[in-house]
């Protein structure tokens, strides 16, 4: 397995391992359930610039080390004052909606926030029978991220997606496979047999009819992706700090369940 982003004595944030023409990238914070920092933002950016211009790899499967997916943005770290991203949310987001090749999720355990809303930037979602899926904004006081008001409509329909969205409901394997959010519901021991397996399909066939195919279904669909996340995180970070955001915070620190009642 090869460790990237390992720089001076920082910690390792993500790791690639090559099976031939597929590449699985691990997220690696398992101490933080795999929630991004400002650092492994990055990182996963850099991975995903530098898998698209590969042209040894065809496929990329993205997991989580550990026991969780990923826990979604990293609330408790926020990254160095003086320290600029160098691509920040917005960088990676681009890089997930141009990366050229088939993208597989391979989603293991936990995920919440972005850990939830990165199967609609995702080509075919894999996922274990105990793993489980939250979009939490609403119960944060929040909205929605990462165009997911757009992707999650176009892979569920428009109720599924309402419901997932709007109530931070979890939801199961099974739920999120009726709902059209996951490709495959597998057994735990199994994921990471199957999603490569899946995934050496694809990695059969000429990289350029991938690309190609992959960049007409995309095509009509990007700039739409781009304009819905410019516009979720306007009103996201108008919410950030609002009544109900602090109420949520506070109930939070105080182990006890929100009171929305009045707001």
């Amino acid at each position: 397995r090869n460790s990237n982003n390992s720089m001076g004595g920082s910690p390792v944030l993500t790791t690639t391992e090559d099976q031939g023409a597929v590449r699985i990238l691990r997220f690696n914070r398992p101490d933080a359930l795999n929630a991004f920092n400002p650092a492994m933002v990055d990182a996963v950016a850099e991975d995903l610039l530098a898998t698209a211009g590969n042209d040894a790899i065809k496929v990329l499967i993205i997991t989580g080390e550990g026991r969780a997916f990923s826990a979604g943005m990293d609330l408790a770290d926020s990254g160095t004052k003086n320290k600029p991203p160098a691509h920040g949310f917005d960088g990676m987001f681009e890089a997930f909606i141009e990366f050229p090749k088939p993208l597989l999720l391979a989603i293991n355990g936990v995920g919440v926030g972005f850990g939830c809303t990165i199967t609609g930037l995702a080509d075919l979602v894999f996922m274990a029978q105990s793993a489980r899926l939250r979009c939490p904004f609403t119960a944060l006081g929040l909205t929605a991220e990462a165009a997911s008001t757009v992707t999650f409509a176009a892979m569920m329909g428009s109720q599924a997606a309402n419901w997932v969205l709007l109530s931070s409901e979890w939801l199961d394997a099974q739920s999120c496979k009726a709902y059209g959010m996951v490709f495959e519901v597998v057994d735990d021991e199994l994921l990471l047999q199957r999603t490569p397996e899946r995934a050496r399909v694809l990695a059969s066939k000429p990289l350029a009819s991938l690309i190609t195919t992959k960049e007409l279904l995309m095509a009509p669909r990007r700039e739409a992706l781009r304009e819905a996340s410019e516009i979720e995180s306007v009103a996201l970070h108008s919410l950030i700090g609002g009544p109900a955001n602090l109420e949520a915070i506070a109930a939070f620190g105080e182990r006890r369940e929100p009171d929305f009642s009045t707001f």
